[in-house]
């Protein structure tokens, strides 16, 4: 068994993430308003930490209708004060560049441009996805999602995250932040702990989440579609805004290598069913599998 004690969604691609306080609704496109805006350049090309780590200094936040956008610095006296944005779906729509796939963005005006642009030093666009948008993911469960890298829901438990810590501390590195990784959801063991008919406290063990093919939490059923690979985004301090050393990712390589290529550490899940999930709700697998190599 496992809980939910974390929900922390995007609102903007590449930003930084907001614990949401007691629940959401999980959309099929992942928790309500996650990466459905993206900042990207002038020609249209998606902006992302590995090029602009600034971008973690970014905190949104959107209403609850989705009507007001609320950008923030999380820089001490930057100088750039809150901006307020009424939200516009009726703008023309653009083309948008996310990983070489065309999508299209509603742009939303100059103030949140310049804004972006004072902040990241780069020319900037902040646009959103369009109330039509029709992306497929792919994966062992095929789903859709906004803005994001892939699948909509990114999974990551406490267990894997504190082994990969010990791996670190007998190299010498001192452990990371979760927000280094950019969940959606993070699980662990309830506190007085759990036993499930597939084993006992399975949450305990590290990268259990890599098995999970079908679960529900809350009212939400969810289907796993692939190991999450990692990038340089892991190497950026999200608190600062700047890269830091090669943690995690050359511990990472010592024992998380994926035969596709690269490091993999989480998972990427769909939404095969919506509903509302909260901190607290149980994690209820309803079918595992083989973890992918």
């Amino acid at each position: 068994m496992a809980t939910v004690v974390d929900l922390i969604t995007y609102p903007i691609k590449g930003c930084a993430g907001t614990s949401v306080d007691g629940g959401a609704y999980l959309t099929p496109a992942g928790l309500a308003h996650d990466r459905s805006f993206m900042v990207v350049s002038v020609d249209g090309v998606f902006r992302t930490q590995r090029r602009d780590p600034r971008l973690a200094l970014v905190r949104s936040t959107v209403s609850a209708d989705g009507s007001r956008l609320t950008l923030a610095s999380a820089e001490p006296d930057s100088g750039h004060g809150a901006l307020h944005l009424d939200v516009t779906t009726s703008a023309p729509r653009r083309d948008v560049d996310l990983f070489g796939a065309t999508y299209q963005g509603i742009d939303q005006g100059e103030e949140a441009a310049e804004w972006l642009t004072d902040l990241l030093g780069a020319p900037s666009r902040l646009v959103r996805v369009p109330p039509e948008h029709d992306r497929k993911t792919d994966g062992l469960t095929p789903g859709t999602s906004g803005y994001a890298d892939s699948s909509a829901v990114h999974l990551l438990s406490r267990a894997s995250l504190a082994h990969l810590h010990t791996r670190m501390a007998e190299r010498g590195a001192p452990p990371l932040a979760m927000d280094r990784f950019r969940p959606n959801i993070v699980i662990d063991s309830p506190p007085e702990g759990a036993h499930g008919e597939h084993g006992e406290d399975w949450a305990a063990e590290p990268h259990a989440e890599d098995r999970i093919r079908r679960m529900t939490i809350g009212a939400a059923e969810l289907g796993y579609t692939k190991l999450a690979v990692r990038c340089a985004v892991t190497l950026v301090d999200q608190e600062a805004g700047a890269r830091g050393g090669p943690e995690p990712l050359r511990t990472l390589a010592g024992y998380r290598r994926f035969s596709a290529g690269g490091v993999v550490f989480g998972a990427k899940f769909s939404v095969v069913r919506p509903g509302k999930l909260s901190v607290g709700d149980e994690v209820a697998v309803e079918e595992w599998g083989d973890a992918e190599r």
